[in-house]
């Protein structure tokens, strides 16, 4: 495995010595910033998951976890969204031929969880074939089948939307990333001008970071990332309409945490506490005291009392979470999933959303 990344580095010198020769940073900086990113983290859970395992990294799961698998993915026809058919094995990381190959630069096109293939523009295409979670609404559905919105099925478990989905949440209701409600619109892709478009143009391609000073010629006096607005609508209801579009997302968002808690107590008999971090994430709140108490977020006290219209409040507020950037990424779409999932709650207890505003 050594020996194949060194021959790609052999091969990928030439063109990376061309491009800082025309403008940019060193080699040596490139190395440094792509050294200190999580793409190159081979300590982190990410790279290290599978290490205990006979076989390797399954091939649905190297795609974007093993330099090898992410390669092999982008030199096939891709049918199968974010999988290839074989593992491969541990030890890599993402390197800089995963993103410096010809598959890579030739790529404009590419699959999501929910089946649409979407033209993506350089600087965005590789980023996008990852950072796109792996489920969808149409997962969703599925997993719902016929079920009335309140009836709980041993047969449901919980969706995962499965992490870090900048591209699907920018892509909005054209890759369907959160679960979109029937007869409800929701945005489109979410475009900046043009300077500032793709996932390159605002993160560091190497090291990843996001820099405040390339937001605050068009957003002055923002402190934060954060502080950024980008409507002028109380979507909350607290008055405030200069607070950055973030504060109105952890608002709705803290919300949707409440009414799920009082849905499952109410409804289905079964009070449920949400655990960060801790997979499958919803578990049986045992004691029914609103808190993740010792013990209680194991997997064989994982919540298993599912009903399709809790199920799909869980799974928006898990696919917002999981996008700590849906403020910058796409705030109208986020905002709208947990509006939606507020709403469809209150059809079943009391959830009031009247001070709420819906994109």
């Amino acid at each position: 495995m050594i020996i194949r990344v060194l021959a790609a580095l052999v091969l990928l010198i030439p063109s990376l010595a061309s491009a800082q020769d025309a403008a940019g940073p060193s080699l040596t900086e490139i190395t440094e910033a792509w050294l200190a990113s999580p793409h190159a983290d081979r300590t982190s859970e990410a790279f290290t998951h599978w290490n205990e395992e006979e076989g390797g990294v399954p091939g649905a799961c190297a795609v974007c976890h093993s330099s090898i698998g992410l390669l092999e993915y982008l030199g096939s026809p891709m049918q199968t969204v974010g999988a290839i058919a074989n593992a491969v094995p541990t030890g890599s990381v993402i390197g800089c031929a995963s993103c410096h190959s010809a598959a890579s630069a030739a790529l404009t096109s590419v699959p999501f969880p929910s089946g649409v293939h979407l033209d993506v523009a350089a600087g965005s295409a590789t980023c996008s074939v990852c950072h796109q979670g792996r489920a969808s609404t149409g997962a969703v559905e599925a997993a719902i089948g016929g079920l009335a919105a309140d009836d709980v099925s041993p047969d449901l478990g919980f969706v995962n939307s499965h992490y870090a989905m900048a591209a699907a949440t920018q892509a909005g209701s054209a890759a369907h990333g959160g679960y979109e409600y029937p007869d409800r619109a929701y945005a489109g892709p979410f475009t900046h001008f043009p300077d500032l478009n793709t996932c390159s143009s605002c993160h560091a391609p190497h090291g990843l970071q996001v820099e405040l000073s390339s937001c605050i010629g068009c957003h002055e006096g923002a402190e934060s990332f954060t502080d950024i607005r980008t409507s002028p609508a109380d979507f909350d209801g607290d008055g405030d309409v200069t607070e950055g579009i973030a504060d109105p997302i952890a608002t709705l968002h803290a919300r949707l945490d409440e009414a799920i808690a009082l849905y499952a107590a109410e409804v289905i008999g079964m009070p449920v506490i949400y655990a960060p971090g801790v997979y499958p994430y919803f578990f049986n709140d045992t004691n029914g005291d609103g808190a993740l108490s010792e013990g209680e977020a194991a997997f064989p006290n994982r919540y298993q009392s599912w009903s399709p219209r809790l199920l799909r409040a869980a799974y928006n507020y898990q696919y917002v979470r999981q996008d700590g950037g849906a403020f910058a990424h796409n705030p109208h779409y986020a905002l709208q999933l947990l509006y939606d999932s507020l709403a469809d709650l209150g059809a079943a207890v009391e959830v009031d959303i009247t001070a709420y505003t819906r994109p």
